[in-house]
């Protein structure tokens, strides 16, 4: 063998080996090479967040923040952790809008893969696992859809099959979906016989879920994210790739960001009390650029070897858990969106200026069709009323 050809031909053997979206996603996002571990300008230099889109985020949170700690009684020492924090600008954003008082008792973690921003806060601490034993609240914005999972589609013969994927995003259909995944299916999204329909098997998601929640002792945890419930799944899913800003085919080589919304139903179910899982009812589950909500469109369209055919699918949270839009979260935390007077205009310009801005920034948002139509799930974790946490704020305190 000729000096060098060793690498060349581990190079071929890779780009042609077959294998599941989820072990393709997990080397191609967080591998020695992956995405997220090595591009410098970060997840901000491919898709827009609503950390990145506007401070009145960070504020909000801030603010949420604070009524946690209000709920909790306020300990000497309350947890806000920034789970996925990419560079740190959520947590470095709300300890800025903390009041003096609150943010002196506030420890705060950043738990990301990639290493520590040079001159990031020195009070926050960068970790790569969320700390175990906190009290406070846990925030994951756009965390869930980068966790790596499998990807289902329905063959001519009506039999749910795992996808297999090569380094070049070329798919072809494996073997067929069985065990615990077959089963997360039947109960979180069923798919009919009608080959060419595509699924998310979330179970990956709802594992880290449960565990994220169980790092906190007493508090909120949440979870915002371009997501789905039971009612509404996307018939071919969702699967896709972000470049520099635009949505792309999702191509498992570490080039892109691959993402896929979240069944956040089936997570509310997994991160809640075990007691509460099971415990609503069903009924039929229906068919149906930023990087937002929206489905997927067109490809070739999941249980054992038989098709998923007229299954019934909770479509609940466990108990204290809620499901909210990201419009309606953000206007209950003071993020309305009011243009101001014009009256304003003639009698302080300046003023004017800013309030009209961050009225953009708000609209921008709590867009329908757009940030807007994120869900989060509030998921209390003891004597923590979630629905007590979102009221409306006094107009004086609307941004």
């Amino acid at each position: 063998m000729t000096r060098g050809t060793t690498g060349i031909r581990a190079a071929s053997e890779a780009h042609e080996r077959w294998r599941g979206w989820r072990e393709a996603t997990q080397e191609a996002l967080y591998g020695p090479a992956g995405f997220y571990r090595v591009r410098p300008e970060g997840p901000a230099g491919h898709f827009r967040t609503s950390v990145h889109a506007s401070p009145l985020f960070a504020g909000a949170v801030a603010r949420l923040l604070c009524r946690v700690d209000d709920a909790l009684g306020r300990p000497a020492s309350l947890a806000f952790v920034d789970l996925a924090a990419g560079r740190g600008e959520l947590v470095t954003g709300v300890l800025a809008a903390l009041p003096g008082d609150v943010a002196a008792r506030t420890r705060a973690y950043a738990v990301e893969v990639a290493g520590r921003p040079r001159g990031l806060d020195h009070r926050i601490e960068w970790l790569a696992e969320p700390p175990g034993g906190v009290t406070g609240l846990l925030f994951a914005n756009e965390w869930l859809d980068n966790v790596p999972v499998e990807v289902a589609e329905v063959d001519s013969a009506g039999v749910a099959r795992r996808v297999l994927v090569r380094d070049d995003g070329t798919e072809r259909l494996g073997e067929p979906v069985s065990g615990a995944e077959a089963r997360w299916l039947a109960r979180w999204w069923p798919l009919s016989g009608a080959p060419g329909l595509r699924a998310e098997i979330g179970l990956p998601r709802d594992t880290a879920w449960a565990s994220a929640v169980a790092a906190l002792d007493a508090g909120l945890a949440v979870a915002a994210d371009y997501a789905h419930t039971a009612a509404a799944r996307p018939p071919f899913g969702s699967l896709t790739g972000f470049r520099e800003g635009r949505e792309t085919a999702p191509v498992p080589d570490g080039t892109c960001d691959i993402t896929a919304h979240v069944a956040l139903d089936a997570c509310a179910a997994a991160g809640g009390p075990a007691r509460h899982a099971d415990g609503c009812g069903a009924r039929p589950a229906a068919s149906h650029g930023t990087r937002g909500p929206g489905s997927r469109g067109t490809r070739r369209a999941g249980d054992d070897a038989a098709p998923h055919a007229e299954r019934r699918v909770p479509e609940c949270t466990p108990f204290g858990a809620l499901l909210r839009p990201q419009r309606e979260a953000l206007r209950a935390l003071g993020v309305a969106g009011a243009r101001p007077p014009l009256a304003l205009a003639s009698t302080d310009p300046a003023a004017y200026v800013r309030a009209l801005a961050r009225a953009s920034q708000a609209a921008e948002l709590t867009a329908p069709g757009g940030l807007g139509d994120f869900l989060w799930l509030l998921q209390p974790v003891g004597a923590v009323d979630a629905s007590a946490l979102l009221v409306d704020v006094a107009d004086h305190e609307e941004e």
